[in-house]
């Protein structure tokens, strides 16, 4: 998987997992809000109104955004990690692996992809006043 796939599927699913709890909040704070959930305590007994059910679907469909986010960002970690594995220093596969592992994927790939230069881009030759050789004049 090449490395501009990895980062649009890293970015676009941080992107949908900030907006499902942004949803979910939302929708959180107008359900209490609005009298629209029967409470006994600290329990939801039930659901008053098609607009408590509209809040309702509206959680849910914010919860389905957070799991395909999650899932977008596990298959990134992935590619990721085959990317990196093929390369002589192994220090971006161990780094991924390990820190993906222990639960801090996120910010390995955030490192990684701001941080890492791509290592298969070809980089042109340049002569000493800074001027790119072209390949025939090697």
């Amino acid at each position: 998987m090449p490395r501009s796939v990895i980062a649009k599927l890293f970015y676009g699913s941080l992107i949908a997992i900030v907006a499902g709890v942004v949803l979910v909040a939302v929708a959180g704070a107008i359900a209490v809000g609005s009298s629209s959930l029967t409470m006994d305590g600290r329990d939801v007994v039930g659901v008053q109104a098609p607009f408590g059910w509209a809040i309702v679907v509206a959680a849910i469909l914010a919860a389905l955004v957070l799991f395909a986010g999650s899932i977008a960002q596990l298959v990134a970690w992935i590619g990721a990690l085959i990317e990196t594995a093929p390369l002589e220093n192994k220090a971006w596969f161990i780094i991924l692996l390990v820190a993906g592992l222990l639960g801090f994927g996120l910010i390995a790939m955030l490192v990684y992809l701001l941080a890492e230069p791509d290592p298969r881009r070809a980089v042109s030759p340049m002569d000493a006043a800074g001027k790119v050789v072209a390949a025939d004049a090697r």
